[in-house]
């Protein structure tokens, strides 16, 4: 999946390391899409639940198509991807993500056939950093993104990536209660004919890891760069299933912007549901290449499913889009980042931690009723985050003041010919005074001290300084 979108009529980014293909590649039109979609529905053998084996494997497993505990605890994972291999100092993010409200993390690794590879050591100490701040662990070798696609010519195969996992086996054994495998991120691009050997490739691949020792839930990536838009991997999962002689194995999609409609999304997670085989969100933004995602109804039809899910990413993209926190700085969150953290079906509200490690530390003693704030107890910075001919994209962010605030109203005016076409985390209008950005339904009350963050998108040119904003808070 590459991660960083350009905005329309934008000069290509520079990609940083976790870029995987160009931007152009893989926006499909969303009728496309959906039609092709649809088809794939109809086509596809419906698949009856699989057996359920004498014996189930030891720590996390599948059992009637979800994913449990070791005791049978129902484990819906509710998290974020990091990218680690990139970013191997950034060991504080296991923390933050944790602090967020995240249950578990999905961890970026290189085999070293694309990037810089991670020794044993270093895997090591990323489940001890796991297991520390008490989050489930997905590791994934990201090398195999694309492979087949002519945007991919250096990526790596999933035979390849079990090789790796093969040298890591020693690290890995005995973590089964917290540790997940996924064996190869987007292990396909969009070459048909490397496509059509999903199915075989990927059960080959579950095979070995079982030969190899591995009992540990295994992930799966769907093909056509995570987003199975072509449906390959629908027709395919419950033969794919049937090849683990353990049964144990889960089936990831990645919801960009090929999932820009309702339907699309429910079809796709329904399909997996009906058939009684595990499916999770294994990464998913709220926009790609300037192409919308429906990420609302992603987290919704999650949490009416009981689905896991993990939002690409912690931080470390090149682009505004997709960073959830800003320079790896958890004090520093995104409109994105806010929208999964406290929003609706987010972080916060749906995540709940695996019982495996043991009791949950207290809750923290409630702090007392403020009292009513005056009118400027909160403040208010608007920044220029990005910007392109035409366009540019900016965030105000509100910190409440000594007390807490149940609303909060900030104005601020902007160059002459910009005007803001549309916002998100906070709603916003225009009058003589200015711009004037209100919260959403979600992020309006804040504690004392407490700050979030509403994004936007501005026509015309971009302000050479940041607009001197005005909060107002109720």
């Amino acid at each position: 999946m590459q991660h960083s979108p350009t905005p329309p009529g934008a000069p290509p980014h520079q990609h940083a390391a976790a870029t995987a293909r160009p931007a152009a590649r893989h926006v499909v039109p969303a009728a496309l899409a959906a039609a092709a979609l649809a088809a794939g529905a109809a086509a596809a053998v419906v698949a009856t639940a699989p057996d359920a084996r004498a014996d189930a494997p030891p720590g996390i497993h599948v059992a009637d198509g979800r994913v449990v505990e070791a005791d049978g605890t129902d484990l819906v994972l509710r998290g974020v991807n990091h990218a680690h291999t990139w970013y191997t100092h950034q060991t504080d993010s296991f923390a933050d993500i944790k602090a967020a409200g995240a249950n578990s993390v999905r961890v970026v690794l290189s085999s070293g056939d694309q990037w810089t590879r991670n020794t044993p050591e270093d895997v090591a100490d990323v489940v001890d950093l796991c297991e520390e701040n008490r989050l489930v662990c997905i590791l994934e070798v990201h090398d195999t993104t694309g492979y087949g696609d002519e945007f991919a010519p250096d990526a790596a195969t999933l035979d390849q990536a079990v090789d790796y996992w093969e040298d890591l086996y020693p690290t890995l054994a005995g973590t089964e209660d917290f540790v997940m495998v996924n064996i190869g991120n987007e292990p396909m691009g969009n070459d048909d004919a490397t496509n059509e050997t999903w199915g075989s490739a990927t059960s080959d691949a579950i095979v070995r890891m079982r030969d190899i020792g591995y009992e540990h839930a295994l992930v799966v990536d769907a093909p056509n760069w995570g987003q199975d838009w072509k449906n390959y991997m629908r027709p395919a999962a419950a033969d794919v299933f049937a090849s683990d002689p353990d049964a144990n194995t889960i089936f990831s999609i990645h919801m960009y912007s090929v999932y820009n409609q309702h339907q699309t999304v429910t079809d796709y997670l329904e399909f997996f549901v009906d058939a009684g085989l595990p499916i999770i969100v294994g990464e998913f933004g709220w926009q790609q290449t300037a192409a919308d995602v429906d990420e609302d109804w992603v987290l919704s039809e999650a949490e009416r499913l009981d689905l896991g899910w993990l939002a690409w990413s912690w931080s470390g993209n090149t682009d505004p889009y997709l960073d959830m926190v800003l320079g790896f700085d958890p004090a520093d969150p995104s409109a994105w980042g806010t929208r999964i953290i406290d929003g609706p079906d987010g972080l916060r509200e749906t995540a709940v931690e695996a019982s495996w490690f043991g009791a949950e530390p207290p809750e923290p003693t409630e702090p007392p009723e403020p009292t009513e704030p005056p009118a400027d107890a909160c403040t208010a910075v608007v920044r220029v985050t990005h910007s392109w001919p035409g366009g540019w994209q900016g965030e105000v962010t509100v910190t409440a003041g000594d007390a807490a605030v149940d609303g909060w109203d900030v104005t601020f005016a902007l160059p002459g010919g910009s005007t803001v076409a549309q916002a998100w985390g906070g709603e916003a209008t225009s009058d003589a005074d200015g711009v004037h950005v209100t919260p959403a339904a979600w992020n309006g009350t804040l504690a004392a001290g407490a700050s979030t963050t509403a994004g936007f998108i501005g026509t015309g040119a971009a302000p050479s300084t940041a607009p001197a904003a005005t909060c107002t808070a109720s």
